[in-house]
């Protein structure tokens, strides 16, 4: 271990970044799709709600199974969050992310919705199946770690470094603590509060 990895560092959960697009991707694409079906476009109505049903499907599996193998392998390289080391809330994290790509967010609404004067409605599926396949790898991420018995975080300056992604090159190392650490339950959902008797 470097000199640098015994400093105190922020953490955010991998799997709460890995959820903070899926709800406005998610959103974003059912809207666009839902404005997107009014104009009969070029194709028309029917092959572009079909043609967009697939491509729901392609996008959400590709999203969902790209880059497992490097999720794991740090996953399985996880070391020992520090004593000191700060534990990033769940809300703040995925309030940071969608900060920093809001205009990507946006351009892709816009992309959407201008595509659907030629292939109604297919856009706007595209962007929501990337929503479903972001909230299909968190859950992957929840049986990794529920598997482990422990949660990952990844370090909030190389989150930065690497423009949000938490399997960039620019992650070396993901960090562990026990499964009951943080505001965030295993895949990244909020932690369910055990109702008072």
């Amino acid at each position: 271990m470097t000199r640098g990895e015994h400093r105190a560092q922020g953490l955010a959960r991998v799997a709460v970044v890995v959820r903070a697009g899926a709800g406005p991707l998610w959103w974003a694409g059912v809207i666009a799709a839902g404005v997107g079906v009014l104009p009969p476009g070029v194709t028309g109505r029917r092959i572009g709600v079909l043609a967009g049903a697939a491509l729901f499907l392609v996008a959400a599996a590709v999203v969902a199974l790209t880059r497992r193998g490097r999720y794991a392998e740090l996953a399985r390289g996880a070391v020992r969050a520090g004593r000191h080391d700060v534990l990033q809330d769940r809300a703040v994290t995925a309030r940071v992310w969608r900060r920093g790509h809001r205009w990507w967010l946006l351009l892709a609404f816009a992309a959407a919705l201008g595509s659907a004067f030629a292939v109604p409605a297919a856009g706007g599926l595209l962007l929501a199946g990337c929503g479903a396949g972001l909230r299909l790898k968190a859950a992957w991420l929840g049986r990794l770690e529920r598997a482990g018995d422990v949660l990952l975080w990844v370090r909030v300056d190389r989150l930065s470094a690497n423009g949000g992604r938490p399997a960039g090159k620019a992650v070396e190392v993901y960090r562990s603590t026990g499964i009951a650490a943080g505001d965030a339950a295993p895949g990244g959902a909020r932690r369910r509060t055990a109702a008072l008797v």
